[in-house]
């Protein structure tokens, strides 16, 4: 009689989430959602922000409990009390803002609340532990270092490593590029793929389609809390995916035909202005922007973007230099004045900045505009017109609400930044200040707001373009200013630089691999 082997039984996934709903009030943040992370596999949890990604891997991590459906980890079902028992069950999580303690070393924050009830801690012991698993993984980072001292991607590696120490072969990155140099995205890919080569699972965050193709094996696409497919990503397009993210065919990059440069119209000459603590955050800084071009400046967040766009918008006064618009030094004017010398504000905080939540479409489109007509005549307020001319501004812009009294609030992140452009837009500037201007927007609206920025160059305005997403200032970008602890260190022509050199830049370093500023 012959004998024939069991048939081997395939391993459980690493990770199955199914019916998850989550509620808050007023919102359901998850409606349902369906999930499938194979082993030792990286898969790509796609959606723009507010799709409600992070709420689901909280919700995975124990930081939330789900109101409905079911959770395995390994095959085994699961239902966290919090994340210390998340971590038991051998997942890890590596949140956007990192939860490190600046002052504590690399092994300190490594090892914390894992080394037992003894009084007494064998750092020498531990250091060698973390530097072995460090090794181990390609990580490279210096035990004894003071994770203050690290730079965005070494604090990074610190997170990972933690997670790892803690026995976590699950872990969950949540948008980890957000806040890299383009070289600390490629050394931390090649982290993930000696992680997955050693079976490690990988769940990787993102709403960025170039972060799908480079690094996972699956991806599954979130849509307004709900599941939309699942895909191997060598089988899929960034179109396909695209339209799963917005439920319609998308053009992702949009048409620019060569730039037409005027005359200049907004110049900063050595221009210094205080950080938050009084120290120069911009440190003697020179730009121009001519009629007819968009200038994008890209840098890591925190080297000076801030300083600059409220001195340029009047809303910090420069401690020295200048700002000329239109030839006429606005060095130190309040915004009012600044607005009506010609510069228009696009902010990167739309709630805080760019609206009034509580106020109507009507009432945010007159904020800054008040005093000219067609919003007042003769110093009164002219409500009817102000709200026929918010209502043809609507349809203009494609802001989607029940009527032009309705608040602001109410509207979705990519409706509210059409209101803003619409409201920015109307005043024809001679200059435009575009701060983040698709932050948290979904490819549909990055779409919208990126063709308003080329059509508003094309029609003679100059376009200033802060942005922290490196592929915007690639696509839109007429020439390319590198910032770097409050100085320009870089100048590209559009199309004459690599990704690698901005990087470099971007980090500090020039092309030699030298320091740029001290």
């Amino acid at each position: 009689m012959t004998h024939r082997p069991a048939p081997t039984q395939a391993p459980a996934p690493a990770v199955e989430m199914r019916g998850i709903v989550k509620r808050f009030p007023g919102v359901v943040a998850n409606a349902g959602i369906d999930l499938d992370v194979e082993r030792g596999e990286v898969h790509a949890l796609l959606g723009e922000n507010g799709a409600g990604k992070s709420t689901l891997m909280n919700v995975l991590f124990g930081l939330y409990h789900p109101d409905e459906g079911e959770i395995r980890v390994d095959g085994q079902p699961a239902r966290f009390a919090g994340p210390r028992a998340a971590v038991e069950a051998g997942l890890g999580m590596v949140h956007q803002h990192f939860m490190l303690i600046p002052r504590f070393t690399v092994t300190e924050n490594v090892i914390l609340g894992t080394e037992g009830p003894s009084l007494r801690l064998d750092r020498r012991a531990a250091e060698r532990r973390v530097a072995d698993l460090a090794e181990a993984y390609g990580l490279r980072v210096n035990p004894r270092a003071l994770v203050g001292d690290l730079p965005v991607g070494m604090q990074q590696r610190v997170e990972i490593l933690r997670a790892l120490y803690q026995g976590g072969r699950t872990l969950i990155l949540d948008e980890p590029t957000a806040l890299l140099t383009p070289q600390e995205v490629d050394e931390l890919y090649a982290i993930l793929r000696r992680l997955r080569e050693g079976g490690g699972t990988i769940i990787f965050i993102t709403h960025k389609l170039r972060e799908v193709a480079a690094i996972s094996d699956r991806v599954t696409v979130i849509r307004r809390g709900r599941t939309v497919g699942t895909r191997v990503t060598a089988d899929t397009t960034a179109a396909e995916l695209a339209e799963l993210m917005v439920g319609r065919e998308v053009l992702l990059r949009v048409d620019r035909p060569p730039a037409r440069p005027g005359e200049p119209v907004l110049v900063a000459e050595d221009l210094v202005v205080a950080g938050g603590h009084g120290a120069p955050a911009v440190r003697g800084l020179s730009l121009t922007v001519r009629r007819g071009e968009i200038v994008g400046i890209c840098g890591v967040e925190g080297n000076g973007q801030t300083e600059l766009v409220e001195a340029l918008a009047g809303l910090r006064r420069p401690e020295g230099g200048r700002i000329l618009l239109q030839g006429k030094d606005i060095t130190g004017a309040d915004p009012h004045a600044v607005r009506r010398a010609g510069l228009s504000y696009i902010p990167e905080d739309r709630h805080n900045r760019g609206l009034v939540l509580a106020f109507s479409l009507t009432e945010n489109v007159l904020l800054g505009n008040a005093d000219d007509p067609p919003f007042s005549h003769g110093g009164r307020i002219d409500y009817d017109e102000t709200e026929h001319l918010t209502r043809r501004l609507m349809d203009r812009f494609d802001v989607r609400a029940p009527s032009a009294e309705t608040p602001a609030g109410s509207l979705s992140g990519g409706n509210q930044q059409k209101l803003i452009i619409a409201r920015e837009l109307h005043r024809e500037p001679d200059a435009l200040l575009a701060v983040q201007p698709t932050r948290g927007l979904d490819v549909g609206a990055v779409e919208f707001v990126h063709r308003q920025l080329v059509a508003e160059r094309d029609q003679g305005r100059g376009v200033l373009l802060i942005s922290f997403d490196l592929d915007e200032i690639l696509d839109l970008s007429d020439r390319i200013l590198v910032l770097f602890g409050g100085r320009i260190v870089g100048e590209f022509e559009s199309g004459r630089v690599s990704r690698t050199e901005l990087g470099l830049r971007m980090g500090g370093r020039g092309g030699d691999e030298q320091p740029l500023v001290a």
